[in-house]
């Protein structure tokens, strides 16, 4: 009896054993705790190149600030909770307040902090722009919902100084490095945020058949007192304290500065009717409004509310390539991270030939975006210079569209890369998926950017000049860049259908121009493998698509942040 005992023992396992099913094995560790500027070669040269040379330092701080696990936690949370909009208290007061989670005043507060609403406005000088962008487009790869305020607030700066009395009263708490989430009035906060409402039901990006009208209280006229009737349809962050707005005023379309509170400390009666329910962005609160007698100042002058405004749009579409730049650079870092230590059918898969292919390709759009957002930065810095100022007016459109528009389809191949680990919720590249369509949408689609770029062109042709005078200084080193340039002229110079041709036209020029960038940028590996990609007949296929013959391993180095 006690053998057969004993063989039962033997037969059947115990507890403890059933207890551990499998070793966990064959998995990456979290990519945190790293050096994001300093990893990311791509970015690294570009300040150097750009004239970014005086903030190194900071930048060295601020890439292991956004890769701290506590930080990049706070992305997460403020992503799987969902900001809440409360129309009264529960006295029956109208509050009109959206409520977060802590995380995303948590990251509020790391962005103003840092100065990415404001330091190039309170700092300026040389690099100062490319320093903004170099920190933001770090920021940005922590969460991106709430660079809609801070990007925003940023960019209000050049609109606002076109009325020096709302400059001198709004600007000092606009540009504080510091943050206020409370639900009260702008007179009872030292730093503020701005949003801004445009778009209504009946015309979205035509924002001339706005219908919203605005009514002087006194005299009328610039820094002058309006009531405003009427609806906003896609209103972000609606907790900003103030909003810049257009409305039908007297003299013609004008722009106004409407602040949530009233200077008699009333609630100013910009009401919440909703907040949308977004596939992306998620954490950001976007509303639509009704103006039911609120009260604005005119900023600018009357029946110039566009070219006002059009000064915040500018901003925000650079700040839509900074941010999209971001996210591409974040995708390929998590992608080459699992590679290197993943392994399958007996060796990791970054030694496989056909994933180096993928990575390498994925690391070639970084490249080029960092190249143009960077050019961009480096020309904001230099608005007094003329050729300067005119490579923004095509420049903001061009990027904006090209870099914005590429980025979905980057993200799904990084999502690949990492298999079913990719598209669940608690890996960061399901978020990161969601987020980029959102860049192209913001402040003006694919199409209103190139319609965008024609009427620049049309009304001055100069900047045509100024594009080609920018390209002719990579000429004569490549022979595909330079047949590329030539049916660029080509195409330019034919009228033909030309708004029908206008996105060839657009994607012709941005290609050229990341071309021509990073050939002057002088990483042979890099600038070769660009263009035999993307000028080569190959931008229209799958990543994965490299031609043989390329430097595949720079291109791997210079993708992993734990090895650039």
């Amino acid at each position: 009896m006690n053998a057969q005992n004993d063989s039962l023992d033997k037969a059947v396992p115990q507890a403890d054993a059933l207890a551990n099913t499998h070793e966990v094995f064959n998995q990456a560790t979290p990519l945190q705790d790293y050096n994001a500027f300093r990893g990311d070669t791509a970015l690294y040269d570009a300040v150097l190149r750009e004239g970014g040379e005086r903030g190194v330092e900071e930048l060295d701080r601020y890439g292991f600030e956004t890769t701290r696990p506590e930080v990049i936690e706070w992305g997460y949370q403020a992503n799987a909770n969902k900001p809440e909009f409360e129309t009264h208290d529960r006295y029956g007061h109208r509050v009109d307040q959206v409520n977060y989670h802590p995380a995303y005043h948590k990251l509020m507060d790391m962005a103003t902090r840092e100065g990415l609403h404001s330091s190039p406005w309170t700092d300026p000088g040389p690099g100062a722009q490319v320093l903004r962008a170099a920190k933001y487009y770090m920021h940005a790869q922590v969460e991106g919902g709430h660079g809609c305020p801070i990007t925003m607030t940023f960019a209000s700066v050049p609109s606002l100084r076109l009325t020096p009395s709302l400059a001198e009263r709004w600007l000092p708490k606009v540009t504080a490095r510091g943050y206020d989430g409370r639900n009260v009035s702008h007179h009872d906060k030292q730093a503020l945020t701005i949003g801004m409402g445009m778009t209504e039901k009946q015309g979205g990006s035509d924002v001339r058949a706005n219908t919203t009208r605005a009514h002087p209280v006194g005299a009328g006229g610039s820094g002058e007192l309006y009531e405003l009737v009427g609806h906003k349809w896609f209103m972000s962050a609606p907790m900003c304290d103030a909003f810049l707005m257009l409305a039908q005023s007297p003299g013609g379309l004008s722009c106004f500065l409407v602040p949530r509170w009233r200077e008699d400390g009333s609630k100013n009666p910009l009401q919440v009717q909703r907040l949308k329910n977004k596939m992306g962005n998620v954490s950001n609160a976007s509303s639509e409004v009704e103006l039911r007698g609120a009260h604005g100042w005119m900023v600018g002058e009357e029946g110039r509310g566009v070219p006002a405004i059009i000064e915040m749009v500018a901003m925000t579409r650079f700040d839509c390539m900074i941010g999209s730049s971001g996210g591409q650079r974040q995708v390929v870092a998590q992608a080459v991270h699992h590679a290197a230590n993943r392994a399958a059918f007996g060796e990791t898969l970054l030694d496989q030939p056909l994933m180096r292919n993928v990575i390498a390709d994925l690391q070639l759009e970084v490249e080029g975006s960092v190249a143009m957002t960077l050019r961009m930065a480096r020309a904001l810095d230099n608005l007094d210079d003329e050729h300067e100022k005119r490579f923004t007016r095509l420049g903001a459109a061009v990027g904006k569209y090209w870099i914005c528009k590429r980025t979905p389809h980057h993200a799904y191949e990084a999502m690949e890369c990492l298999g079913g680990n990719g598209v669940t919720e608690n890996f960061i590249l399901a978020r990161l998926y969601r987020d980029a369509p959102i860049n192209a949408i913001w402040e003006g689609s694919g199409n209103v950017q190139a319609l965008d770029v024609l009427r620049a062109m049309n009304k001055s042709p100069a900047v045509v000049d100024t594009w080609f005078e920018e390209l002719a200084g990579a000429q004569g080193r490549n022979a595909t860049l330079d047949n590329a340039i030539n049916d660029l002229k080509k195409e330019l110079a034919d009228p033909e259908q030309i708004e029908f041709r206008a996105r060839d036209l657009v994607d012709r020029m941005a290609l050229t121009m990341q071309s021509a960038l990073l050939v002057k940028a002088g990483n042979d590996s890099v600038s070769e493998a660009f263009i035999a990609a993307r000028l080569g007949g190959g931008h229209t296929r799958n990543y994965g698509s490299l031609p043989r013959g390329l430097d595949i391993d720079t291109l791997i180095r210079r993708a992993n942040p734990l090895e650039s």
